[in-house]
C-alpha cells in the first residue's frame, strides 16, 4: 500500500468554516501531499491558498486522521495520513481552483457545512476544530 503524508486547513471566518466541492461532487477540507524537504505548516497553509484562493494563518495543530482508498489510476491501495490546522481567514472570499478540481467554494455557517461535508471523519473534525475556535477567539 502506498502511504501518502498530507496536511490540511480547517479554516474559520468569524462564524463560518471553509469547504471546497471537488470533481468527484463531494464537499472536503483543503489539503495537500507534504513533499520532501517541506514542513506540515507550509503545505497546509499553501493548499488553502492554492485551492481556494484563501490567505490564512494557523493558529494551532487540531490532531491527525487517516484514510485509505482504491487508487484507480495507481492502480493500488492508498493511506492518506493528514495532519490538520486550526487556521484562521481575515475575510469571506474565495475562489475554488478549477485547475485543482474544484468547482465550488465558500465558508458556510458551522450546520450548513456539516450537512454538506462528504464524509464523517470530516464532519467530526469540523466540529472539534469550532469549538477549539471558539476558545482560541
Amino acid at each position: 500500500m502506498l502511504t501518502r503524508v498530507c496536511s490540511g486547513g480547517v479554516v474559520f471566518y468569524e462564524d463560518k468554516v471553509l469547504i471546497l466541492k471537488n470533481e468527484k461532487s463531494e464537499w472536503v477540507l483543503p489539503k495537500g501531499v507534504i513533499r520532501p524537504g517541506r514542513l506540515a505548516q507550509e503545505v497546509a497553509i499553501e493548499r488553502v491558498k492554492v485551492e481556494a484562493g484563501v490567505n490564512a494563518r494557523i493558529v494551532s495543530c487540531v490532531g491527525e486522521t487517516c484514510y485509505e482508498f482504491y487508487s484507480v489510476t495507481r492502480q493500488r491501495p492508498v493511506c492518506n495520513q493528514i495532519t490538520w490546522f486550526l487556521m484562521e481567514s481575515c475575510n469571506e472570499s474565495c475562489t475554488p481552483s478549477t485547475e485543482q478540481g474544484f468547482s465550488d467554494c465558500g465558508f458556510y455557517p458551522i450546520e450548513e457545512a456539516l450537512e454538506k461535508v462528504t464524509y464523517s471523519q470530516d464532519k467530526s473534525l469540523v466540529r472539534m476544530s469550532y469549538k477549539r475556535y471558539l476558545n482560541y477567539k
